[in-house]
């Protein structure tokens, strides 16, 4: 992806305006009082507020002191550019199609839009059971498995030894959601079992168009949540609920970003919304990231949690099938769009 042809500058042309402000950004969680041996109950309700704080009014947040080894972070990055950096031929033998959805695309695409980036998925429990088709009276299931290149060899053991961290760090941000809702700290992790969860390993090359082009258009994470790492270059924005202007993300060393995905707002009955985001290109420099998306079982029926529904507050959303959901947003990764994808408010009551 280096010239910019007729087609896509045409594509580029219906782009939104890139204004954007730079501001105090989304808030900044530290995790140290999860994460030490002695929970300071004092320190944890402080903790749960914040994140309470953070989902309800950002639906984003930066967490630091997190747990996760810097080595496994520079591990998997280091893999990541080396991969990147092969010519396009040997990255095609590892590109995704209907049948191997997991693996390398430089073909993403957002309302619509192709997006200025490559990308390589991997899943996370290997294989991944979910629906052979997106038609509902349709139970088949299939095998999903990963591609994995032969260079860089040590690609594969990043990834999952990335993947074994992220794992660890959702179910810590799971415990503090439920604690947050008034709910058991476990409450959501069976809803994680056998799950259909993966990781994107994102490269945004150099633009020569930046002010048309968008790296990723915005939208709205399907899932349950996103967790994030990207490097210091920058280019993440949120749309911030309280006015709707775009954020600029400010890259902090070391730092995740956590955002709750439409799941989480189902969950919740809105208690907690899944906010829109886009990625700016540079003109200069590449731009790398690595976000893991925890995402449910195929046989997990979404709608709002029993113990946050009642007179009060009746369910907002009708209930629906994720694997159905999965199979069909999948599955629109290789097919032309003539409508809009399907999104968490067509269940909205």
């Amino acid at each position: 992806m280096g010239e910019l042809d007729q087609e896509y500058i045409q594509e580029l042309e219906h782009r939104p305006k890139l204004d954007t402000i730079h501001v105090e950004g989304i808030p900044l969680v530290d995790l140290s009082s999860f994460n030490s041996p002695k929970q300071d109950a004092n320190g944890m309700s402080l903790l749960v507020a914040e994140i309470s704080d953070a989902c309800r009014n950002w639906g984003f947040f930066q967490a630091i002191n997190h747990g996760v080894p810097t080595r496994v972070r520079e591990k998997i990055s280091l893999a990541s550019r080396k991969f990147f950096a092969l010519p396009q031929d040997e990255k095609m033998k590892v590109s995704r199609s209907e049948v191997d959805i997991f693996g390398y695309s430089d073909h993403e695409v957002t309302k619509n839009v192709r997006d200025w980036k490559q990308v390589f998925d991997c899943t996370i429990e290997n294989p991944t059971i979910i629906y052979a088709s997106d038609k509902p009276d349709d139970e088949e299931l299939k095998e999903l498995s990963n591609q994995w290149p032969d260079y860089p060899p040590e690609l594969r053991e990043a990834c999952e030894e990335n993947a074994a961290e992220m794992q660890k760090l959702a179910y810590k941000m799971l415990t503090l959601i439920a604690l947050s809702l008034g709910l058991p700290e476990d409450r959501l992790y069976g809803l994680f079992e056998n799950q259909t969860s993966f990781m994107r390993l994102n490269y945004y090359p150099p633009c020569p168009a930046p002010q048309l082009a968008l790296g990723l258009g915005r939208h709205k994470d399907a899932g349950g949540m996103t967790i994030l790492a990207q490097d210091d270059v920058g280019g993440l924005e949120v749309k911030r609920k309280a006015d709707g202007d775009w954020v600029f993300v400010e890259p902090i060393p070391d730092a995740y970003i956590v955002n709750v995905g439409d799941l989480i707002q189902v969950w919740s009955n809105d208690r907690y919304e899944s906010v829109e985001h886009r990625v700016k290109v540079n003109s200069e420099k590449a731009r790398f990231s690595i976000p893991f998306f925890l995402n449910p079982s195929h046989n997990v029926w979404v709608e709002p949690l029993e113990e946050l529904v009642d007179d009060q507050n009746p369910a907002k959303y009708k209930g629906y099938s994720w694997g159905k959901f999965y199979a069909t947003r999948k599955l629109s990764n290789f097919k032309k769009l003539t409508s809009e994808n399907i999104q968490v408010h067509h269940f909205k009551l």
